[in-house]
């Protein structure tokens, strides 16, 4: 997928004060609304993070833990000299980045909170298999943070919120009614499978086409990523919510763009020499 599709994802609909909150995320440049403050999510991420240290099992793995951390700093400085070089803004200048690994072999799975910190989940090892897969889900994870991901959903959860609030108003309390008659939250679920959910999956389909891009601009063989999502698929065995429930798109429509994205990510962003 080249950047002009995402261009159509989830546009702004910017006027007046929604206007001065949108932006772009780079390279794709999908436009983006954010009226929360980065550096507020950030401070709180980090508060979080250290809760979760204390919280979870380390993992005593350090041969694992040092391979992920020279994977983000390999990404860490690829990253930053590519906007560098490309006369883009740095748009993790302000990144604290942190590595954990998490002895937790049930949970497949991996995270990057705002402001670089990231967190590794032992079970995912089984999937991954190499440094090349592990490499295809730290690249993801990181371009959640670099495309600012959790600022421009917490900015969209005030708007809907603030929305929802002012329909029932002016609705004369109509969608309250129906909620109090059914027994649930109509709006809420509406909202989420409406407009929540197919925003969440342009999120993962972006931080998916970015992630590929970081790991290639890395040194990394991105065509570990597609065969990644088919060891995740079978380790799932088809047990995925169908795909308009669903946060995440499915494995198979992952691995169908990872196909389609890889040869153009080869050619366009090559391993970057570090100044």
């Amino acid at each position: 997928m080249n950047r002009r599709k995402f261009l159509g994802y989830m546009g702004c609909g910017c006027s007046g004060l929604i206007m001065n909150a949108c932006s772009t995320t780079p390279i794709t440049e999908r436009r983006q609304f954010k009226i929360i403050p980065e550096s507020k999510l950030n401070a709180q991420a980090a508060e979080i993070y250290e809760k979760v240290k204390k919280k979870e099992k380390m993992s005593k793995d350090i041969k694992t833990l040092n391979e992920i951390k020279t994977i983000g700093k390999r990404m860490e400085d690829s990253i930053s000299e590519y906007f560098y070089k490309t006369g883009i803004d740095d748009p993790t200048v302000n990144f604290d980045w942190e590595y954990i690994l998490i002895d937790n072999k049930k949970i497949k799975n991996a995270w990057c909170m705002p402001g670089g910190k990231i967190a590794v989940y032992t079970g995912i090892l089984d999937v991954t298999k190499n440094t090349d897969g592990l490499a295809s889900v730290m690249g993801h994870e990181i371009a959640h943070a670099v495309a600012k991901h959790s600022v421009e959903r917490a900015s969209r959860g005030v708007l809907l919120n603030t929305s929802t609030q002012l329909i029932d108003i002016f609705s004369g309390g109509k969608l309250s009614q129906v909620n109090r008659v059914t027994g649930m939250n109509t709006v809420g679920l509406l909202s989420q499978i409406g407009i929540m959910n197919p925003f969440s999956r342009t999120q993962e389909s972006e931080a998916d086409y970015l992630g590929m891009i970081f790991a290639s601009l890395s040194g990394y063989d991105v065509r570990e990523t597609k065969k990644l999502w088919e060891r995740m698929k079978a380790a799932n065995k088809g047990k995925e919510p169908p795909q308009f429930m669903s946060t995440h798109p499915s494995s198979s429509k992952r691995i169908k763009d990872l196909t389609e994205w890889e040869n153009g990510i080869i050619l366009d962003y090559p391993p970057i020499k570090i100044s």
